[in-house]
């Protein structure tokens, strides 16, 4: 069984290899903002109420996205392992999911950091060519994720999960590092 969570800047190619491993594992790959479209798509009571939440713009409340995804993690295929991206996000998100992975016993192996450096991230991210990825933008955007995340990194390196990965080598690299993760 593999359980990993994937945290990363934007642009360390974190989607692409959670993608990527839950294909290889034949796990599901949990995008939390997958779930909250299924969810309001197939219009479930908590799909609903996250929906009032983002027609107004508002991000969706912790406790909410907990739900979702431990209705998530509680189907039939995620039931020999996951790869979870885009949460936690944030301490308190962190300690939402830590006490939801206790309560249906199905702990994470390992939180894996794609740590790639500021400087990589922005040029990936301004040849991607979109018009709002300027550099004072992205910089703004990669402060903003560092601030949120360093708390998370403390988190798991004090309970022995986190993996660092370099993200700043080519993909196959990144791949082959993370096969062997998933092997130990």
């Amino acid at each position: 069984m593999t359980r990993l969570i994937f945290l990363g800047a934007p642009g360390a190619g974190k989607g692409t290899q959670a993608k990527l491993m839950a294909n290889l594992c034949s796990i599901p790959h949990v995008s939390t903002g997958d779930i909250l479209r299924t969810a309001v798509t197939n219009q479930a009571s908590l799909g609903l109420q996250a929906k009032l939440y983002m027609d107004r713009g508002d991000l969706v409340p912790d406790q909410l996205v907990v739900a979702l995804i431990q209705e998530r993690l509680n189907n039939h295929d995620a039931q020999e392992g996951w790869i979870l991206d885009g949460f936690p996000r944030n301490l308190a998100q962190a300690e939402f999911l830590d006490s939801l992975l206790n309560e249906i016993d199905q702990p994470c192996d390992y939180v894996v950091n794609l740590d790639v450096p500021d400087d990589i991230l922005v040029q990936r991210m301004l040849e991607r060519g979109r018009t709002d990825d300027t550099e004072e933008v992205i910089r703004n955007r990669l402060k903003v994720y560092r601030e949120q995340t360093s708390p998370l990194i403390d988190f798991y390196s004090k309970r022995k999960k986190l993996a660092i990965v370099n993200g700043d080598q080519l993909m196959d690299g990144v791949t082959d590092d993370l096969k062997r993760l998933i092997q130990r």
